[in-house]
C-alpha cells in the first residue's frame, strides 16, 4: 500500500465535537457512535453515508475530534450533533486494510510519506470507514 495525493471532494457531514485523552478514544468513539445513531433518524440530514472522523493536531495528549457520518445535506443542529464537513482540497490519501487497531500505524505510514514527499499538512485530518472495518485516511494538504 502506497500513498497518493488526491483531490478530496467536500462532504457535509453530522457529528458529535469532543476530545479524547488517547487512551480513551475506543471509549469516546462508541459512546459518540450510539449517540449519533439513536439520533441519526430524527435529523433532517438526507440520505446516510459511511461514518467518519475528522480530527486535527492533538493539544498535549488530547485529541480534538469530530465524529460522525457523511450526510446528504445540511442541517440544523440537534442537541450536540452538529453539522460539520469533510473539506475539498488537495489531500494525501492512504487506504488501510484491516481493523481500527491498525490506524495509529496507518497515520504514522501517510505523515511519514507526506514528510519524503516534503509536502506540509494543513492539520486537518479524517478516517472514513468502510464495511470491513477498513479506513481511507486524508491528511488535508496546505
Amino acid at each position: 500500500m502506497t500513498c497518493s495525493i488526491v483531490i478530496a471532494e467536500r462532504h457535509f457531514t453530522a457529528v458529535i465535537k469532543t476530545a479524547s485523552p488517547f487512551d480513551r478514544i475506543p471509549e469516546v468513539q462508541r459512546t459518540a457512535r450510539a449517540t449519533l445513531a439513536a439520533a441519526l433518524p430524527s435529523l433532517d440530514a438526507g440520505p446516510l453515508g459511511r461514518t467518519c472522523t475528522r480530527w486535527t493536531r492533538s493539544t498535549g495528549s488530547v485529541l480534538p475530534m469530530e465524529i460522525g457520518c457523511i450526510v446528504a445535506k445540511e442541517f440544523p443542529a440537534h442537541g450536540e450533533i452538529v453539522c460539520s464537513e469533510l473539506p475539498a482540497g488537495r489531500a494525501v490519501h492512504f487506504a488501510m486494510k484491516g481493523g481500527f487497531e491498525n490506524l495509529p500505524r496507518a497515520w504514522e505510514t501517510l505523515f511519514h510519506w507526506l514528510q519524503e514527499q516534503k509536502l506540509s499538512a494543513a492539520g486537518i485530518n479524517w478516517e472514513v470507514y468502510g464495511a470491513s472495518r477498513d479506513a481511507d485516511l486524508y491528511a488535508l494538504l496546505a
